[in-house]
């Protein structure tokens, strides 16, 4: 069964030359011009995928993506955000609301659908070795995909599981950033190390006392220690 690509964009031509280029690449493709739109379309066609631009009229780019990572139901659907903002800070604020992905316009339309695929291909990836892992108070099920710190669920993101899941599977072995975007992102290209600090500073902040467990070595990387 093909994939479901939801665009979000409020310039046609950018609607078109997705929509059309997804297609022949084998994607079903739905579209929506505006934030308030997207956010119905997400809960009516339920998309594997979203892609979204940032400047959007009714709702902005930034508090769709904001919505949709607070809805447990929406929570999981990997991100891509579209953007004519290149500079550092704004790509922060995406990563910050839960964008898994992001492309400054102009951008190459074949780059798109291959971080797109990457990313849908993330998902897909075999469950982890083990089916929990509790340190303390919080218990990680890499089976159901849940997390939970003193009884109380997490929500966190398909890519944010992932990257926890990733880094307690090394069992306190060191991740570089270039390896995390690799490992998690399934990157082979060099790509902007500052998406791993984002999400591991988000990630840290939904696990509140947790957190802890997520060490940062300075200049080198990051590990996950037990303890």
């Amino acid at each position: 069964m093909s994939k479901k690509v939801l665009v979000v964009d409020d310039e046609q031509d950018v609607l078109e030359l997705l929509t059309y280029n997804l297609k022949q690449a084998g994607y079903e493709v739905l579209s929506a011009e505006d934030g308030k739109e997207a956010l119905w379309k997400v809960r009516v066609f339920s998309p594997d995928i979203i892609v979204l631009d940032i400047m959007l009229p009714v709702i902005d780019g930034l508090e769709v993506c904001k919505t949709l990572k607070k809805d447990p139901q929406s929570s999981k659907i990997p991100i891509i955000m579209l953007t004519a903002r290149g500079n550092e800070a704004d790509r922060i604020k995406g990563f910050e609301s839960g964008v898994d992905d992001y492309l400054v316009k102009p951008f190459s339309v074949r780059e798109l659908i291959l971080r797109l695929k990457r990313l849908l291909e993330s998902d897909s990836k075999k469950t982890p070795k083990k089916d929990k892992v509790i340190c303390g108070d919080l218990v990680i099920d890499t089976a159901a995909y849940t997390v939970t710190y003193k009884g109380k669920p997490i929500n966190l993101t398909a890519m944010e599981f992932k990257l926890l899941a990733a880094l307690v599977e090394a069992n306190g072995a060191l991740f570089s950033r270039d390896q995390l975007l690799d490992n998690v992102w399934n990157y082979n290209a060099v790509v902007d190390t500052r998406t791993v600090d984002a999400h591991i500073s988000r990630l840290r902040e939904k696990l509140g006392p947790a957190g802890k467990y997520i060490q940062t070595v300075h200049r080198m990387g990051y590990r996950f220690i037990k303890s």
